[in-house]
């Protein structure tokens, strides 16, 4: 033990500067891990913020998740579940079988609908009865008890008279039109609870809500001394008992019974969006966070590999003289642990403020839906100190591992450096096949299938060009070698021969910046090729002219009336909404979860031209849909066939396809008529909009004021932006993955920077040797900086290579275009690789040519 501990201490201090590399990969490696975990677990525990039923004991609302079950190839059936983001309502008839329950105090019916406020403001409808189910209590003045009569929860004063939108109704007070879709209501109190409420009666509310027969939610409040467990099997057992479900048509096998919700749940029917929002942000996060954890254990493998591999014949000498294989590896693993255990450490306690860090970033963008809580609780603050220990552990298996060979044979071969061998060749020739096999697949697929076979590509290519590094480098030198040595002088002599003759050192640099070039270069490059077509779709297909909203919605024939303003050629109602997609991936069910539009199709191709491919547009009507022409092509469905889907309420509907049409990464995969959505969606919010196409020699001013008079509170834009879909969790898409790409390229960076220094720092008795010979240093400066060169442009034609084979896949099948990247990011990359590489390669090397004659240095 005394000798290993000896070892040990004399090698760590020798080679401090060796081992800085190391410790740098090894604190990103425990930061990123650790920022993960706190990630993950805060996600884990999250859930929707209750506020609306914060005074509610349990809340019974409709089942927000709907199942497909399928039955794998050779297995038993499963079931994939997804959360629905529309409204699952309540049957009106629940309310007496609660109400009858006993130790109900009282249950109490909720409806939710937006109001208009007038000046672009919005707020939320209630029925006064519900504000009890927030700590709503009347602060000033009194209840509503007529229909004209409001109680507002901040923002007016008692007596004021206020008009009002509420779902485009059309009832007036004091004298309104019915046509004007705005309705004069009196303030006669003012509330507490949740601001920009506005609570109406209870039978005006239900009016305003427009579904008759169903409720949004029920609140209950339990009697004096029962408890909510007791209460919840109460309440389970009379719904059960009274067979009551959802409201709307299910798939077979998806049961919607009503749900009972207690705790953290009363706020799922509040924030419908908080809970599939959540369950995307685990899968993201998982699916990124195992790419940067997998990536994070090759660099700092390959780092702690290099560093040893430099002292290789210093080890192989120890064996000679006498060191056992358990000395030596005993040696290797405390001096690498030392390092790691204070590199793990730094990493950990940089983990929390990361995390702050990365939460304040999805904040600032909007990434996370409104109301979704990521609690981190006291006790989860110690977690980063656990993957601290994960790294530790993986530094130290690195060094077993890159020990191995010099411990395990005998003294003498342990000086001989070992070839590459052919089993190596072999594999990564192998894996280089499987990545392109797995690319052509891509072309073949759709969706995500389409991007999963891509990035597996991806990351087998670049395990494949690690593998065959040797002989990449070997290829490249035979490549560039004439060049250095007709335009280098005698640097480019020397350069082209030591690239040549330790091809194994060369592939060893090379490899991560193939790595960077590849990994980061399908990162950006398949988010902005769907993103740049995508827009350039959204341009082609928009022909309007002004767009119409209006707080609080648009009223019930407001298309009609703005079709009859004289100047306009033509008008369309869009409506976003989603839908569920239930299908089958290698017998494996799954329901995907994409965005749709809801369009009035009477000369829909003069305000929104989705490019018919076959089919008409114009026969859209209820019960029909439109589909994209990539998605029809995955379903073998043309126009006169039928389609099963499910809509974001988790009603199923068989419909007619009537027309296939191109654009479909602007404007979805499925176009329906606007009434066949709007049965479905729980209200348009701000996404809901009248294009408006203007008559060419028309005063486009006098239309907009005729617009302005026909629809009452209506907000005309001028020069609006295209009609562009986007999925629900885009935002948090681009945030997470910019996240993921920050931390590769920084672990990237590391890696060609640390090997390229462990190289440099390995060639010091090489280039002593040179200068010993006659070579002057602005020859080995010349040739340093060519062998620099040589490896970039070497690593960054490879890493394009390995990229653009997975990326014109991924973008043929998904965008039918070539692959896209901003040339500001491309020239990024380059510039990164360039500085990087000449530093690692050039900056370890500064004293070694200083001076007249060279001078012995350690480290």
């Amino acid at each position: 033990m005394s000798v290993t501990r000896l070892l040990a201490s004399r090698a760590a201090r020798t080679h401090r500067r060796a081992w800085a590399a190391v410790f740098a990969a090894l604190v990103l490696t425990s930061l990123l891990l650790g920022t993960f975990g706190l990630t993950l677990a805060s996600a884990a525990l999250g859930h929707p913020r209750v506020e609306r039923y914060a005074a509610a004991d349990l809340v019974v609302a409709g089942d927000q998740n709907t199942r497909f079950t399928a039955k794998p190839w050779g297995s038993e059936p499963e079931t994939a579940e997804a959360g629905l983001t529309e409204r699952v309502r309540v049957p009106e008839a629940a309310l007496a079988v609660v109400r009858k329950v006993p130790g109900v105090r009282a249950a109490i019916a909720d409806e939710v609908f937006p109001v208009g406020l007038g000046g672009g403001k919005a707020a939320t409808g209630r029925p006064w009865g519900a504000a009890r189910l927030a700590h709503g209590a009347v602060r000033e003045g009194r209840a509503p008890q007529r229909a004209g009569e409001v109680v507002v929860s901040g923002g007016a004063r008692v007596g004021e008279r206020i008009a009002l939108r509420a779902g485009g109704a059309g009832a007036t007070h004091s004298g309104n039109s019915a046509n004007s879709g705005n309705s004069v209501y009196s303030v006669v109190g003012v509330a507490g609870g949740p601001r920009d409420t506005v609570y109406f009666t209870g039978s005006e509310a239900r009016r305003l809500a427009g579904h008759p027969g169903s409720l949004d939610a029920i609140g209950i409040v339990a009697g004096r001394g029962v408890g909510t467990d007791e209460l919840h099997t109460r309440v389970r057992h009379g719904l059960d008992a009274a067979g009551l479900e959802s409201v709307g048509r299910r798939a077979d096998g998806d049961r919607a019974a009503l749900r009972v919700l207690a705790g953290d749940g009363r706020g799922g029917p509040e924030f419908l969006a908080a809970g599939p929002a959540r369950t995307g942000l685990l899968m993201l996060l998982g699916s990124v966070a195992s790419t940067v954890v997998l990536i994070a254990l090759l660099v700092v493998s390959s780092t702690v590999v290099q560093a040893l591999q430099q002292r290789a014949h210093e080890l192989a000498l120890l064996r000679a003289v006498g060191a056992t294989p358990g000395q030596l590896r005993g040696a290797v693993g405390r001096e690498v642990g030392r390092v790691a255990a204070l590199a793990a450490l730094v990493g950990a306690a940089s983990a929390f403020p990361a995390y702050v860090a990365l939460r304040g970033l999805l904040d600032a963008r909007g990434a996370l839906p409104a109301g979704l809580e990521l609690p981190l609780p006291p006790w989860l603050w110690p977690a980063p100190l656990v993957t601290a220990g994960v790294t530790v552990l993986v530094a130290r298996l690195a060094a077993l591992i890159a020990v191995a060979r010099t411990a395990n044979v005998r003294p003498a071969e342990a000086l001989r450096e070992a070839a590459p061998g052919k089993g190596r060749q072999v594999t990564g020739l192998v894996l280089l096949a499987m990545g392109v096999s797995s690319a052509g697949t891509a072309t073949l697929l759709h969706g995500e299938a389409a991007a999963a076979a891509a990035g597996a590509a991806a990351v087998t290519m670049v395990i494949a060009c690690a593998l065959l590094g040797p002989w990449i480098a070997e290829g490249a030198m035979r490549l560039l070698g004439a060049p250095l040595r007709r335009f280098g002088g005698p640097g480019g002599w020397l350069a082209a021969a030591n690239c040549t003759a330790a091809a194994r050192r060369s592939g060893a640099a090379i490899t991560p910046i193939v790595l960077v070039t590849a990994f980061i270069g399908v990162q950006l490059s398949a988010g902005a090729t769907l993103t740049h077509e995508g827009a350039a779709q959204a341009g082609r297909a928009f022909r309007a002219d002004l767009a119409v909203r209006a707080d609080g919605g648009l009223p019930a024939g407001a298309v009609e009336r703005i079709r009859r303003v004289v100047g306009v050629r033509a008008a369309t109602d869009v409506v976003p909404g989603t839908v569920v997609l239930a299908r089958r991936a290698a017998g494996s069910p799954e329901l995907d979860r994409l965005p749709v539009l809801g369009v009035t199709p009477a000369r829909l191709t003069q305000t929104l031209d989705p490019g018919v491919r076959e089919g008409t547009v114009r026969a859209l009507r209820p019960g029909t849909v439109a589909v994209g022409e990539d998605r029809a092509r995955s379903l073998d469905v043309r126009p006169g066939s039928t389609v099963t889907l499910r809509f974001g309420d988790g009603v199923q509907a068989r419909l007619r396809v009537v027309a296939t049409y191109e654009r479909s990464l602007a404007l979805g995969d499925f176009l329906f008529a606007r009434d066949e959505l709007l049965r479905h969606v729980s209200g348009p919010g701000e996404g809901r909009r009248v294009l408006v196409r203007t008559a060419s020699d028309g005063d486009r001013g006098a239309v907009e004021q005729a617009l302005v008079a026909a629809v009452a509170g209506a907000r005309v834009e001028r020069g609006p932006e295209p009609v562009q879909v986007a999925a629900e969790d885009q935002a948090l898409g681009e945030v997470v993955s910019a996240a993921a790409v920050s931390a590769v390229g920084a672990f990237t960076v590391i890696a060609v920077l640390s090997t390229l220094s462990l190289i440099a720092i390995g060639r010091r008795p090489e280039l002593r040797l040179l200068r010993l010979a006659g070579a002057g240093r602005r020859q080995l400066r010349r040739m340093l900086r060519l062998e620099a060169a040589a490896t970039a442009v070497t690593g960054l034609v490879v890493g394009a290579g390995v990229a653009s084979v997975p990326l014109l896949a991924f973008s043929l099948a998904m965008a039918r275009t070539v692959p896209y990247l901003p040339a500001v990011q491309g020239v990024l990359i380059v510039v990164v690789v360039a500085v990087t590489t000449g530093a690692g390669a050039l900056l370890p090397l500064r004293e070694t040519l200083r001076g007249r004659y060279p001078a012995r240095q350690r480290g």
